[in-house]
């Protein structure tokens, strides 16, 4: 494990050299690698860990047994997954969380928080401190997503995704995490449904794109 890749992290902020260590040492961190498409972890299963991507990215989705797909999130690095199952004692996830490309997670086990595990150490306090507003972020993201589902239509939810896009990056050109069946089944949209409107909107001179990268315009604008 490099310590050096890891502890400006989010959740290592405003700690000492020696708190960020005995952080390390008493949440078992560990970093384990995945290749794409494995599953991190499952519907169903519980968790002490907390995972931070170090490497690569995951996706977090709602797989239902009828076999329809959900990507509720992106989960890129530096960024954490699973906090909150780890926090809650015996709670089975409802979401699976899969490698979106060959990716190396830091494990932490949070779950010892509960078990009052040295709990005067002042790394402790801070650590709680970055965990909420990891929380407040994550929460942040996952109502975005209800914002972008809301509309009816398929140019309504695909135009207010990269609006967002666009206002998080400051730029009318970026890319997205997804590729096109990510992004449709982000969106809750049929793929072909998804392809045609993007055409469309391309036709009419609202959007430029090439696969995953988009530059929104104003019908009208040139290049």
């Amino acid at each position: 494990m490099d310590k050096n890749k890891i502890k400006n992290a989010m959740i290592f902020k405003d700690m000492s050299e020696d708190e960020f260590l005995a952080t390390l040492k008493s949440l078992n961190a560990t970093e384990k690698k995945y290749k794409k498409d494995a599953t991190i972890l499952s519907v169903g299963d519980t968790t002490d860990r907390m995972g931070l991507v170090l490497e690569g990215s995951v996706t977090i989705e709602n797989n239902d047994i009828w076999g329809n797909k959900t990507i509720l999130s992106h989960v890129g690095k530096a960024q954490f997954f699973a906090e909150t199952y780890a926090l809650l004692a015996h709670e089975p996830m409802l979401v699976d969380v899969i490698a979106n490309e060959d990716c190396s997670i830091l494990f932490l086990n949070i779950g010892n928080l509960r078990r009052g595990t040295s709990k005067q150490e002042s790394w402790v306090y801070k650590l709680i401190n970055n965990l909420l507003t990891i929380s407040a972020h994550k929460n942040l993201i996952l109502s975005g997503r209800s914002f972008h589902t809301a509309p009816k239509t398929v140019r309504g939810r695909v135009s207010s995704y990269l609006n967002s896009v666009s206002i998080q990056t400051g730029k009318t050109a970026f890319d997205i995490p997804f590729d096109r069946q990510q992004m449709a089944d982000y969106l809750n949209l049929d793929r072909t449904a998804l392809s045609k409107e993007l055409r469309k909107m391309k036709d009419e001179g609202f959007i430029e794109y090439r696969k995953n990268h988009f530059l929104l315009k104003m019908p009208g604008d040139n290049l």
